[in-house]
């Protein structure tokens, strides 16, 4: 095994900064350089990742996706997965078990998502959004100056980009891919061309301002082609088979060391999509029984912020999750920094009503997290605001918050961040950890009382209506990530198109037709959004079989802080360390 290792080394490539020594024997300090140099290769292969991570060796770096590069990168998976196949668990410590079992999903996901059909190259949505710099101007690490040299380095690579996209992508698409590629080009070349180019023109120098305007120029017209040539060439021909079909649907939840069949995991979403449209109507019926509960929940969306009042409301309210969070003691949080509630950048405005952005793991400067907001265009009419604004009703902007904020992801983050996980923890994460944990927040915080009457024996009318629309509010984000999982199956396994799919969210979540299909649109190309519901019930499974092991010794409180400290791995992972019976490690829902 130590040859397989150490051979192995030559093909990930060389090491990452910072300590890795570790207890243990030639074993595993094979081990740990292993993992080293894996993740220096792994963030070498993706340079805007690793400046995201705040790994700022990769600074200005691009790497073109063409036939070289995927070859590499196929060979190095390959490599690394044989190598990990040779590990003896019982040569390791504790924590490098667990980082084993990280890094083995790590290698699982990514030599999965390059075997799809939907993998990376052959995915025009791929190119379209390889050039985003944004983490240039958010991220506020070194002089604008050198952030806008850093940029123009990027951009300089468009040519090639784009030539290795017309190159790799098959001359047959998906349509629901191409649309959206385009989409996604047409708004980055806006971005560049407005907002990032307003932000570079700042730097004070003339010079590498007119430079950064040409290679920048050059970035757009590059991206404007592409967008003509996808529309002129493949959007014609373009198919509906996106699905990565039912072996591909499986291989992605062993990825995720989820034992499951995607009917398994089909039914049990159903049965849970039953029973929340059960609470969703009960809720209702508190607050109006003559009505269909969609339409009591329209009109508890009227209750919201005006476009002013916004970003103060939720800055105010936000704070209020926190001190209940706090004053409930359900776990700790590890740092007195709050998130800042700004608006959203320009090119994510047209996708997301709000979302968190958190230093990567090993940023040391521009350590600021943000939780944007996106309010209404300045140039909407009055009536399509209004209809924006619906969305931040004050019940289901807390929901959000809780989500994304207080104790979702920013607490997530900084639990990360306090952890005593090593490079491979803090770099590898599960999407349905990650998405499940802020998920189950939500009900979380609902279970804990958050929004219930001061005195629950006696409500005021009032305060009783508030109530049942903070559990509406809950209970619809619960929906929506229930028909999710099941669009994820019946898409990709069972042959459901978009206009079903859409269907599907309509009648199921009580979406109206735009958003409905905007989510049916995801399910094409994000498969995966079925771990928002799956991570969400796995830890509630967690939590209910360590609550019967542990019997009257549980606590809440600890319960959360023993899963946080641990990175965000498969929740299998966690199973494994905190059951003590292993018969119960693989049980899943």
């Amino acid at each position: 095994m130590k040859r397989v290792l150490l051979a192995t080394l030559a093909l990930v490539g060389g090491c990452h900064t910072g300590d890795t020594a570790r207890r243990g024997g030639p074993h595993s300090a094979d081990f740990d350089r292993f993992s080293a140099a894996y993740i220096a290769s792994h963030e070498a292969a993706r340079p805007l990742e690793a400046v995201a991570m705040g790994l700022h060796e990769h600074d200005g770096r691009f790497v073109v996706p063409d036939r070289s590069a995927l070859e590499n990168e196929i060979r190095r998976l390959k490599a690394a997965d044989l190598a990990l196949s040779a590990v003896k668990p019982s040569k390791l410590d504790a924590g490098q078990r667990r980082e084993l079992a990280v890094l083995q999903t790590a290698v699982a996901n990514a030599r999965w998502g390059l075997a799809t059909v939907q993998a990376p190259w052959r995915n025009p949505m791929f190119y379209a959004g390889a050039l985003d710099v944004s983490v240039y101007l958010k991220r506020d690490f070194a002089p604008l100056r050198d952030r806008v040299r850093m940029m123009g380095s990027v951009l300089e690579s468009a040519p090639a980009l784009f030539a290795a996209a017309r190159a790799n992508l098959d001359a047959s698409l998906a349509r629901p891919l191409v649309e959206t590629a385009v989409e996604i080009a047409e708004g980055t070349a806006a971005f560049l061309e407005k907002d990032v180019a307003a932000v570079a023109a700042q730097s004070g120098d003339p010079g590498l301002n007119a430079s950064f305007a040409a290679t920048s120029a050059r970035a757009v017209a590059e991206l404007r082609s592409y967008a003509a040539w996808l529309r002129e060439t493949r959007l014609p021909g373009a198919h509906d088979r996106f699905a990565i079909g039912r072996a591909g649907h499986m291989e992605m939840l062993r990825a995720e060391m989820v034992d499951l069949t995607p009917e398994a995991v089909l039914e049990a979403g159903m049965r849970e999509l039953r029973a929340e449209q059960a609470r969703f109507a009960a809720a209702a019926r508190e607050i109006d029984p003559t009505r269909p509960p969609a339409e009591v929940f329209r009109e508890i969306q009227r209750d919201h912020p005006t476009e002013e009042s916004l970003l103060p409301d939720t800055r105010r309210n936000l704070e209020a999750i926190r001190a209940f969070v706090v004053a409930k003691d359900l776990l700790t949080i590890p740092s007195e920094v709050r998130a800042r509630v700004e608006h959203t950048l320009p090119p994510f405005r047209a996708t997301s009503f709000a979302s968190m952005d958190t230093p990567g793991p090993f940023e040391r400067k521009a350590t600021e997290a943000y939780y944007y907001v996106t309010p209404p265009e300045p140039e909407w009419p009055q009536a399509q605001k209004d209809e924006w604004l619906t969305a931040f009703n004050y019940y289901t902007t807390d929901v959000v918050s809780i989500h994304e904020a207080y104790p979702g992801h920013y607490v997530q983050f900084l639990a990360l961040n306090a952890s005593p996980v090593g490079p491979v923890g803090k770099v590898f994460t599960s999407y349905a950890f990650v998405e499940g944990w802020a998920h189950y927040t939500e009900q979380l915080l609902i279970e804990a009382g958050f929004g219930a009457p001061a005195d629950p024996a006696n409500p005021t009318p009032e305060e009783r209506r508030r109530w049942a629309s903070y559990r509406m509010a809950q209970s619809s984000e619960a929906l929506l990530r229930l028909c999710r999982l099941c669009c994820s199956v019946q898409m990709h396994c069972q042959g459901m198109g978009v206009d079903a799919a859409t269907r599907f969210f309509v009648e199921n979540a009580y979406y109206e037709e735009r958003p409905a299909r905007s989510e049916a649109v995801r399910g094409t190309f994000d498969p995966g959004y079925c771990f928002y519901t799956l991570g969400k019930l796995q830890i509630l499974k967690l939590r209910d079989d360590l609550r019967r092991q542990e019997g009257d010794r549980f606590d809440l409180k600890r319960f959360h802080d023993a899963i946080l400290s641990h990175g965000a791995p498969p929740i299998r992972v966690l199973r494994e360390i905190l059951l003590r019976d292993p018969k119960e490690w693989s049980a899943v829902l």
